[in-house]
């Protein structure tokens, strides 16, 4: 069985190899790399890969994965989509925050904190499972971790 990372890494790999034109395109490449995939699902892992479409010589329009960007900032709705999908514990010490995710996910929520531009939020540090997250003297762990875990629905 194929996992939702490894799926969206086959994904972008795809888009980066092939001028996919349509949805329907792209789940027929995933299945000749042996994975199956719904519509709704493959539209959710283009919105989560953040894939656009965009216009080549001859008029069509293919997918297309940005640039990583630094600066780009993670909309709202996103994080809290990020973080309810992938944060299963949140729990403070001090002025530092620890969330929990499945096995080879928090470098996923590390980079949307990164992106958000959360004023609390110093910096994080991805591990495999966890994610470290350092919080401002201003704002103190107890209170950051209030606020991922509200961002999370684990309020």
């Amino acid at each position: 069985m194929t996992t939702k990372v490894q799926r969206q890494q086959t994904i972008a790999k795809l888009i980066a190899m092939n001028p996919i034109t349509s949805q329907p395109q792209l789940l027929d490449l995933l299945a000749v790399e042996g994975i199956a995939a719904t519509q709704a699902t493959v539209s959710r892992d283009l919105d989560d890969l953040g894939a656009v479409k965009v216009r080549v010589p001859g008029g069509d329009t293919v997918y297309a994965l940005p640039e990583f960007e630094p600066a780009r900032v993670a909309p709202q709705d996103h994080l809290r989509r990020v973080m309810g999908e992938w944060v299963a514990e949140v729990r403070s010490s001090g002025h530092l925050v620890v969330l929990r995710t499945p096995p080879g996910c928090s470098h996923v929520v590390g980079s949307a904190l990164d992106r958000s531009n959360l004023p609390q939020i110093l910096g994080t540090v991805a591990g495999d499972d966890t994610l470290l997250c350092v919080a401002d003297e201003e704002t103190g762990g107890p209170a950051l971790a209030a606020t991922l875990r509200d961002l999370a629905g684990l309020s």
